[in-house]
């Protein structure tokens, strides 16, 4: 009876502790999530830049924005899963301080045996927590999207799955909305041209075609709007143009394009003579590959543990900071990398970094200016 009355002193006494902050007016939370969206909406623009200056591959690019964007994915169900009212959330932790403990104690004496011996440790089950799959991410997001139909990133990052998963309905109309809210660019106008063609049966529609063109003025040189372009020659039965513009397009293209042989495959239909490679293109191939990770990209990416996770994280920080020590004249990427640095607690890397900086940007004082402020701003380097 002694022990009963010891542990229910106990419980009261556990159960103060957390009553009283109660009523003191809550304090407003750092928002730490916002911070890490904008690390990783700043790492998707790096790695675009990167892409454009071939400094990384293509495979490497995808894989990267796989993991990005997992973490969007993850930093918004949170925020959509934080948007409760306080006084609900109050009278919450009033119900689960007070009524739990009772109704726990209440149970185990009905249903409880104590006098039974506990179990040992190592034979006791451990199941990891299993995250939520990668459909129950997406949609919490679309959640989210559907309260915050502003998010032109959360537009973007949705976009290059719809188009792996085959909706693409759903693509049109997430690039449609990363266009207008966040602007047009070369590779939003041609993704959004592709997805116009593939939700259409392949079919590039003059809408698609407009996209096309639309991209070609940012970028002329822009690959996948001059396929799909010179694709729209050939099905308007102007076999001259499309001949010249897949010629133009093959000679101008990487050895290492993933979308070369189908360019050679389809110039091969229209000039039998043309030497393609042995093996025949299949009919999915007859484009360039669509972008965002694959379905089985995607699966692998649901499996990773937290500490993978991390490092992929960590790595991508690493590789700013390499990249900034070959080419330091680039005050945005040195912000990026100060923050971070102090979102993962690694002051003194952050710190380091701008010493590196300093020392880099001596001879650009304009530059260094832009640099020091941004420090300033993000709480290092202060005397």
């Amino acid at each position: 009876m002694l022990l009963w009355i010891v542990m229910a002193v106990l419980t009261a006494a556990a159960s103060l502790t957390v009553l009283i902050p109660l009523g003191r007016s809550p304090r407003a939370l750092p928002v730490v999530a916002g911070s890490a969206r904008s690390i990783y909406r700043d790492q998707l623009d790096e790695l675009s830049r990167d892409r454009e200056r071939g400094l990384i591959g293509d495979a490497e690019a995808e894989a990267a924005r796989i993991e990005i964007s997992r973490r969007l994915l993850n930093t918004a169900a949170a925020d959509v899963a934080a948007t409760q009212p306080k006084s609900a959330y109050r009278m919450e932790r009033l119900v689960a301080v007070i009524a739990v403990p009772l109704i726990a104690i209440g149970t185990y004496l009905y249903v409880g045996s104590p006098e039974l011996a506990d179990l040992p440790i190592a034979s006791r089950a451990v199941e990891p927590a299993a995250e939520g799959s990668v459909d129950d991410l997406i949609a919490k997001v679309e959640a989210h999207l559907a309260a915050n139909p502003e998010d032109g990133r959360g537009w973007e990052i949705l976009s290059p799955i719809y188009m792996r998963l085959g909706r693409f309905d759903d693509a049109v109309r997430a690039l449609g909305n990363a266009k207008r809210l966040l602007g047009s660019t070369a590779e939003r106008e041609s993704l959004y041209g592709e997805a116009l063609t593939r939700a259409s049966g392949d079919v590039v529609t003059d809408e698609a075609r407009a996209a096309f063109e639309r991209a070609l003025k940012f970028d002329p040189q822009e690959a996948r709007s001059r396929f799909y372009l010179a694709y729209s020659l050939a099905q308007s039965g102007k076999k001259d143009e499309a001949i010249a513009a897949w010629n133009a397009l093959i000679a101008t293209a990487p050895a290492d394009a993933p979308w070369l042989g189908a360019a050679r495959a389809e110039l091969a239909k229209l000039q039998p003579t043309t030497t393609v490679p042995s093996a025949t293109a299949p009919a999915d191939a007859a484009r360039p590959p669509p972008p965002g990770p694959s379905e089985a990209d995607i699966a692998a990416a649901a499996a990773q543990t937290p500490a993978e996770r991390q490092a992929m994280i960590e790595g991508m920080v690493d590789g700013l900071a390499a990249r900034l020590d070959a080419e330091p004249s680039d005050p945005q990427g040195w912000e990026r990398l100060f923050r971070a640095y102090m979102v993962l607690g690694r002051q003194d890397e952050a710190n380091a970094a701008l010493a590196r900086a300093r020392a880099a940007l001596a001879d650009r004082p304009d530059l260094l200016a832009v640099v020091e402020k941004a420090a300033r701003d993000i709480g290092i380097g202060k005397d």
